[in-house]
């Protein structure tokens, strides 16, 4: 079982959403310490967590997605409400965009459980590689604050690399960690590129190595990091199925990345993770 805040990173939602939608009876903890008054949730909720995404962004309240929910509405009707909203989305200005992407994206998660697999994953080692790096905080880990955070800290980090003289020697990889003096849900999102072993930090760039991760549960996603949940997801049942743990934060190695063809990316997601 996964912690409240593991959940919510894996589930690209806040913990705060979450103890809402406990309190109102949407989305109950698989379990409760009834010491700790600590809450623990399954990777198989995260199905019904799709879906109360899904119809929240339809712009049903929480009480009507709550009966929707209950009366087990199925995939096929789901998709029919959801191709409707991103047919008004697709028609009003162009500040709506980034919350149609968000709809499309949780489409078709919804529509690929079942054919979601675990078998892709691999255990394995991560070597210590050193990076030049840019960072900056998120609202949150939910992909929608992600995305604009991070976007325009890679051309900036290049910029200053070339300016510095530096050439990347591997891909980018970006990672992320709790904000630091943030009690809520913000996220410092680091962009990175590997480095040569030799590169001393800059006064403008920060280089740094990245220790080793001695297991570290992988997957390799291919398209739009707008999609990437579905393979996070796969990532959250292989490690419970397994008997792993994790705190929720992924390494994403960007192995083939074009910002114009962002749905031919090819990017490796990390997980460290130990025994339960």
């Amino acid at each position: 079982m996964f912690t409240i805040g593991d959940f919510a990173r894996l589930g690209r939602v806040s913990v705060r959403m979450l103890r809402h939608y406990d309190s109102i009876g949407l989305l109950r903890p698989a379990t409760v310490d009834p010491h700790t008054g600590y809450r623990f949730y399954r990777a198989d909720q995260l199905r019904r967590l799709n879906r109360v995404i899904a119809l929240k962004d339809l712009g049903l309240t929480l009480d009507q997605v709550r009966t929707i929910l209950d009366d087990a509405v199925d995939v096929v009707e789901l998709r029919g409400m959801l191709r409707l909203r991103r047919s008004q989305l697709a028609a009003q200005l162009a500040a709506d965009t980034a919350r149609l992407a968000a709809v499309e994206a949780r489409l078709r998660m919804i529509e690929s459980e079942g054919r979601m697999t675990t078998q892709d994953v691999v255990l394995k080692e991560i070597a210590p590689v050193r990076v030049a790096e840019l960072t900056a905080v998120a609202p949150s880990y939910q992909t929608e604050d992600i995305g604009p955070v991070i976007q325009p800290l890679y051309p900036e980090l290049f910029r200053r690399l070339a300016d510095g003289g530096i050439t990347p020697t591997g891909p980018a990889i970006a990672w992320y960690e709790p904000a630091p003096d943030d009690d809520g849900d913000a996220v410092l999102v680091h962009a990175g590129v590997t480095v040569a072993a030799g590169v001393s930090p800059a006064s403008d760039v920060v280089v740094r190595d990245l220790p080793a991760v001695r297991t570290a549960a992988t997957i390799i996603h291919h398209g739009s990091m707008d999609d990437v949940e579905s393979s996070m997801q796969a990532l959250a049942r292989w490690i419970e199925e397994n008997g792993y743990r994790t705190d929720g934060y992924a390494r994403e190695v960007y192995l083939e990345y074009s910002q114009d063809t962002p749905e031919k990316g090819v990017t490796e997601l990390q997980l460290a993770v130990d025994r339960a």
